[in-house]
């Protein structure tokens, strides 16, 4: 046999509600602590064209979400973490990429950090002209943000001829390049 405690609030010693319902199975969070926000979620929704061997900024120009406004989809493509929102945050990104000609010999990906690199994933290749070797490029990390501090991702492109570029997508199914973050429990 089972017990069952019915409450519609629950509050710590200091009579602050912790969580609360509203009778028909809606619960709110109202803890801080308990509360994974600030997230977002943004993709490319257009082809950016690159320069070959340089790492640039990756253009995750239209966003899904983004609970506390922190991330500028539209001229610096950051997340800036919010006043009293410092902690640890889940980054994850991805990106395709391809060079006109199917000639990659590198691709990079990186967490920059305040302006500095902290994280890189890369794949080294040595494709000829006519092959086949675009592909999708992914990083994750766990890093410990204070407020003020920003985010963005960055990508590099190394082709042996030809016009490189980050792929973008408007359709669910077709978007390769995502960028999430979120502010992580605890």
């Amino acid at each position: 046999m089972g017990s069952i405690i019915k409450v519609n609030e629950y509050k710590d010693f200091n009579n602050n509600a912790i969580m609360t319902s509203d009778g028909a199975g809606n619960v709110t969070v109202n803890a801080s602590g308990l509360q994974n926000t600030p997230m977002m979620s943004a993709y490319m929704g257009a082809n950016q064209t690159v320069s070959d061997a340089t790492f640039t900024k990756i253009q995750y120009n239209t966003e899904l979400y983004d609970t506390d406004s922190a991330y500028d989809y539209s001229t610096n493509y950051r997340f800036t973490v919010p006043s009293g929102k410092a902690g640890k945050y889940l980054i994850d990104a991805s990106v395709y990429m391809l060079g006109n000609n199917n000639d990659e010999v590198r691709r990079a990906m990186g967490i920059y950090l305040n302006g500095s690199r902290v994280r890189k994933e890369e794949v080294a290749s040595n494709y000829s002209t006519g092959q086949s070797s675009a592909g999708s490029l992914s990083i994750t990390s766990i890093l410990n943000l204070s407020a003020g501090d920003y985010i963005e991702i960055f990508g590099y492109l190394d082709v042996n001829s030809g016009t490189p570029s980050f792929s973008g997508a408007s359709a669910a199914a077709d978007r390769y390049s995502v960028l999430q973050i979120a502010k992580m429990i605890g």
